[in-house]
């Protein structure tokens, strides 16, 4: 079950004509959010958009009175993306949230002069989003969803929960610098660990399937999913495989386990927007992207399957049990 309380959102604010609610004199200020993420249950959404929301309102802005928010989803559909970037972009909120890098670029391709803060973007220097992790430089800066090292403890993650795994392919993008230095750091701890890894490349489904299914006619195979725009796109494929062909896999983010994955270890998304409201809160009153440097996550969660698991036929360890922060039965 969640230990983290659910963030409800208040209601109400809509009953009241926007422009009347502003304060007197005050001009209502606008932000845009876009999220483009496939795989998100309507759950995840409306607690982020709660948990954003509610932070505004405790720095003093409250949406429909002197704030408007305007949402868009891109639902993994790059053409989606594209339009709802271009959409917001017109109305020119005084800043846009954008959720992670598949509809950052679109945003940035839109406007290089409204303030975006983004969220969950892997490697926004490599990717050329910002200048640097201290110095932004543009108009855009925000929260990367980990630094490298942990794409090293996803592999002894899942060695941990499957001992006997002795291969483990690993799930990447080639084309982005992230895939690449991704699957570079979980190379270098796999010795260590006593297993052998090998790339599978996210170019298409056809490939996914055929290489994940020849890879799994070999026994003590296991699954690292790394972070990336095409693994949520791919998200129910790679489900769908790892189910089919019994195989343990850990994914970096907690969409998954709660579409079915066995578990994930990676940024806490909902604390991620939390905190991401303060650098929207600080821009509504006049700081600049460019002076606000991009932060790693301070907080992250541990989800877990169990359902999975005894599919699997897996026994969660007590040591790795204790360390969840949901347990999904």
């Amino acid at each position: 079950m969640r230990r983290r309380d659910f963030i409800t959102l208040l209601g109400g604010a809509a009953t009241w004509p926007l422009a009347a609610r502003a304060q007197q004199g005050e001009r209502m200020r606008r932000i845009g959010v876009l999220a483009g993420g496939a795989i998100e249950s309507a759950a995840d959404t409306q607690e982020r958009n709660a948990a954003f929301a509610q932070t505004l309102q405790q720095l003093g802005w409250t949406n429909g009175d002197n704030v408007r928010i305007d949402y868009r989803y891109g639902l993994g559909n790059a053409a989606n993306v594209r339009k709802y970037a271009a959409e917001l972009v017109s109305l020119a909120p005084d800043v846009i949230l954008a959720s992670d890098a598949s509809v950052l670029a679109p945003l940035l391709q839109a406007t290089r002069t409204l303030p975006i803060v983004f969220v969950a973007v892997v490697d926004p220097v490599g990717a050329g989003f910002v200048e640097s992790m201290a110095q932004p430089g543009g108009n855009a800066t925000g929260f990367i969803q980990f630094e490298y090292s942990l794409s090293g403890k996803w592999l002894e993650l899942l060695k941990a929960i499957a001992p006997g795994v002795t291969r483990a392919a690993v799930l990447r993008d080639p084309v982005i610098t992230a895939g690449v230095s991704q699957f570079a750091v979980i190379q270098s701890v796999a010795s260590s660990i006593g297993l052998d890894v090998r790339p599978v490349n996210l170019r298409d489904a056809g490939e996914i399937e055929r290489v994940v299914t020849s890879f799994a006619q070999s026994p003590n195979g296991g699954l690292v999913v790394t972070a990336s725009a095409l693994s949520l796109v791919h998200s129910a494929l790679i489900l769908t495989l790892a189910a089919r062909h019994k195989l343990p896999a850990v994914y970096p983010r907690r969409s998954f386990v709660l579409a079915g994955g066995l578990i994930s270890y990676g940024y806490d998304a909902v604390d991620q927007v939390r905190v991401a409201a303060g650098y929207v809160d600080r821009i509504l009153r006049g700081a600049k992207p460019a002076d606000l440097p991009v932060q790693a996550p301070t907080k992250y969660e541990l989800v877990i399957n169990l359902k999975t698991a005894k599919a699997l036929g897996i026994e969660m360890p007590a040591s790795v049990l204790a360390r969840a922060d949901e347990v999904i039965e």
